[in-house]
């Protein structure tokens, strides 16, 4: 370990190196025409063990995750590589990241036609809920593949992608998987349309996974006491998607449908029944007013190149959550993601600004933002279970379901929320935020509470003084009767722009029937900004819960401890 220690330095030490202007000099002379960029990212963290918020004892008392990206770009050839070191993994993350290495690596030509990338790669097409391969550091996240990608434009307007790699699994590759999407813009195909006022583009794709033969050990219960069963799951697995959309004069309508063959996994308990979901969007937008509405039914849609995984891991698609994004603390304290087994969801935001010099509007215009949400189960009849329980028995067909019916009793997930922003002058600003939620504990987390209702509001006002100086106060309150009861937090920042910030804030489960565990989570940071590089060192108590970005949400484990970020591209 202390080898890899070393070498892990040694690399981001040359990463850091390369970051400043006179090497960049240097690697252009050594390079000739082309050009170095890149980005490096250190977090680290001393844990201390922390009984009354639940906080571990961690062996190793410092844990870090670190990676280095390095791309030499030359003309139409570009060649990339990215180092990555855990040691060990932070907490929150999987211990199957312990170790270092080159995971990701590629060399590609990006002609007027075709485009070739050898080696590693992240891909989307459409939506993403065919195929999404992609990397999010903070989740813990990177199903980048490793194989070939060729992307080619014979005619305008006609783009063809093609691939076969495996994906990238930790430390390891597992399963195959193959895909092609096509996308029209028959706007840029066909010369009489390219002044129409309406743009219409059709894509399709085809992706299918391959991994070796398994057969899998199935219980089942029958008159006579309990079987045995041998269920013997598919090698290859195909889905295919179609979409449209359309846009008018600030309309834009759209959608995106995908099937997928019956895929038995550990996910949806070894069922043979197929998936399938349907996306819809529809939106307007203009000059300070903007509105768009989603739908979403899906039904089975879990597909993975390794199909005995859980979680975030071995995922070849992505299903998106129709849900808004919350950046402040305690509106996201008790997120949602998507679940692919089966959900009906909608969503609606609408984004309005006030105009200047009218009543609401005052001086310099105020900005209203309402967005709600809400997901149901799917309605399911004949659901084959020789237990009667709610969970199919291995090996079966599984149940019946149809798009869009949804079970009114089985409420997933509401969020109903309203933001409204005003300046008062140059120096003065204001959000006020009211979020109302019902969170079902059990589906999302997988215990608790079915039904837990919260009230939160948040106020951020922002002091601009001495040109650069800003000071931050943010003041959130979270009320509800179940699960931790209530929630107060204080945040107060100072800022002086470009180069320095500091920050203090404290989150307080004030309402807790327990007075013993009115616990207060403060939390001190501090950081400094010069160009592209970014350093902060923060200590405190971060509590129990889970962290999403997207739509897609990891389990947070408690921790106290002083925690280091580096971070700096060129």
């Amino acid at each position: 370990m202390k080898l890899k220690a070393l070498v892990s330095v040694a690399f981001l030490a040359c990463a850091g190196i390369a970051a400043t202007a006179s090497a960049q000099s240097k690697f252009e002379e050594v390079m000739g025409r082309g050009t170095l960029s890149g980005n490096i990212q250190i977090d680290a963290q001393m844990y201390f063990k922390d009984s009354l918020i639940g906080s571990p004892e961690v062996p190793e008392k410092f844990r870090s995750n670190s990676f280095a990206y390095l791309q030499y770009t030359n003309g139409k050839f570009t060649l990339g590589a990215r180092f990555e070191g855990y040691f060990k993994p932070m907490l929150g993350y999987d211990d199957r990241l312990d170790g270092w290495g080159v995971p990701y690596y590629f060399a590609r030509f990006s002609g007027d036609i075709i485009d070739i990338t050898a080696g590693s790669f992240y891909e989307q097409f459409g939506s993403g809920m065919i195929l999404r391969s992609y990397q999010d550091w903070n989740l813990g996240i990177d199903n980048a593949i490793s194989g070939v990608r060729a992307i080619i434009r014979p005619y305008k307007g006609i783009t063809i992608k093609g691939l076969v790699g495996t994906e990238r699994h930790f430390w390891d590759y597992v399963g195959l998987v193959r895909g092609v999407d096509l996308d029209l813009a028959f706007n840029d195909m066909i010369k009489p349309m390219e002044d129409w006022g309406t743009r219409i583009t059709l894509g399709g794709s085809f992706v299918s996974k391959y991994q070796e033969e398994q057969t899998i050990t199935a219980m089942r219960q029958e008159d006579d006491g309990m079987h045995t069963y041998k269920v013997s799951v598919p090698k290859n697995v195909g889905s295919a998607a179609v979409r449209l959309n359309v846009e008018s004069q600030g309309f834009n309508v759209g959608g995106e449908y995908v099937y997928k063959a019956n895929d038995p996994s550990g996910e949806n308990n070894y069922i043979f029944r197929s998936g399938q979901a349907l996306l819809l969007n529809a939106g307007y937008s203009m000059k300070g007013f903007g509105i768009l509405l989603q739908a979403k039914s899906v039904d089975n849609m879990g597909f993975r190149a390794d199909r005995t995984e859980q979680g975030n891991f071995g995922l070849i698609n992505y299903m998106p959550a129709l849900t808004r994004q919350h950046v402040y603390s305690l509106p996201s304290l008790y997120p949602y993601a998507c679940q692919s087994l089966g959900e009906v969801a909608f969503q609606a935001d609408l984004q309005y600004k006030f105009k200047r010099g009218t009543a609401l509007g005052g001086k310099y215009g105020t900005d209203l933002k309402l967005n709600a949400s809400v997901a149901f189960a799917p309605e399911r009849t004949d659901i084959t279970s020789s237990t009667g329980s709610l969970t199919p028995d291995m090996g079966t067909y599984g149940y019946k379901s149809r798009m869009f019916h949804m079970n009114p009793d089985e409420v997933y997930f509401i969020d109903a929320n309203l933001e409204v922003s005003h300046k008062f002058n140059k120096n003065f600003k204001m959000t006020l935020m009211y979020m109302f939620e019902r969170y079902n504990q059990y589906v999302v987390e997988g215990h608790g509470e079915h039904k837990a209702y919260m009230h939160t509001v948040v106020g951020d006002f922002t002091y601009m003084f001495l040109k650069k100086h800003a000071l931050r106060l943010e003041l959130q309150y979270l009320h509800t009767k179940q699960l931790e009861q209530d929630w107060l937090m204080g945040t107060l920042e100072y800022t002086f722009a470009p180069t320095w910030f500091v920050s203090v804030s404290d989150q307080w489960n004030v309402g807790n029937n327990d007075k013993n565990l009115r616990l207060h989570y403060y939390y001190v940071s501090a950081g400094y900004i010069h160009d592209a590089t970014r350093i902060a060192l923060s200590y405190g108590k971060i509590r129990e819960g889970i962290m999403c970005a997207g739509g897609v949400c990891r389990t947070m484990p408690a921790s106290n401890g002083v925690m280091l970020t580096i971070s700096s591209s060129f």
